[in-house]
């Protein structure tokens, strides 16, 4: 109880806004970077790769429906919070446009790159952590893995670098058969799919021992809350 008092509260409506703006560069910062796309957009960006007439930002959420799609099937019951997650995956993915658009003002030099990878890393890992913990509907590629850690009863990490090695698998047959080529994928995109459960395990267990989240809305909205 003493702990709990001495620790800094961050509302869960900061935190989710910082975790879409944060996450959503940070994935076009890691593809920026050469060293590849991130696992959790790999699959929407080797459709606009694919299939071109639509963007990264609508192939995004459109995946991520799918997403929503399937974790509703898999508890067998319509979840309105999943809802709330498919509108800030939305914000998310009309994100990814935005930056898209002026990212390539920032310098290409290779030891930019390199600056460009480690920074996008600890950004999505700082983003799914607070995401996490929010208590609020999050982004469905950050919703999903965490939702089937629960409803699997297996741990989050497991789950998380399943789901992105899965992300990456699809990615690279998709490009393969379509593009003849490997599309997206880098040195970059393999090594965050195989490392960055741990990683968001390991920030967010420094937020545990430093900040205590609370929510405004899910505390004044039930239904709103994550389950």
């Amino acid at each position: 109880m003493l702990q709990e008092k001495s620790m800094s509260k961050i509302y869960g409506e900061l935190a989710l806004l910082l975790a879409v703006c944060i996450n959503s560069l940070g994935v076009v910062l890691m593809l920026y970077s050469g060293a590849g796309i991130s696992a959790i957009s790999s699959v929407p960006f080797a459709f606009s790769e694919v299939l071109p007439h639509l963007s990264l930002g609508t192939w995004t959420y459109l995946f991520q429906g799918l997403l929503i799609l399937s974790l509703m099937i898999l508890r067998k019951r319509f979840v309105p919070q999943y809802l709330c997650s498919f509108l800030v995956g939305f914000v998310f993915s009309e994100l990814l446009d935005v930056h898209e658009a002026w990212i390539e003002i920032l310098p290409t030099a290779l030891p930019w790159k390199f600056l460009y990878f480690a920074i996008s890393y600890l950004l999505i890992c700082i983003g799914i952590a607070l995401s996490n913990r929010c208590g609020l509907p999050i982004i469905p590629t950050d919703l999903f893995p965490r939702e089937l850690s629960q409803i699997t009863a297996v741990g989050y990490p497991k789950i998380k670098i399943g789901f992105d090695v899965t992300c990456l698998a699809v990615t690279a047959g998709l490009t393969l058969l379509f593009l003849h080529r490997l599309d997206g994928l880098g040195i970059g995109t393999i090594l965050a799919a195989f490392t960055m459960g741990k990683g968001v395990g390991i920030i967010g267990n420094w937020m545990d021992c430093r900040f205590q989240f609370v929510s405004v809305l899910a505390n004044k909205l039930t239904w709103f809350k994550p389950l």
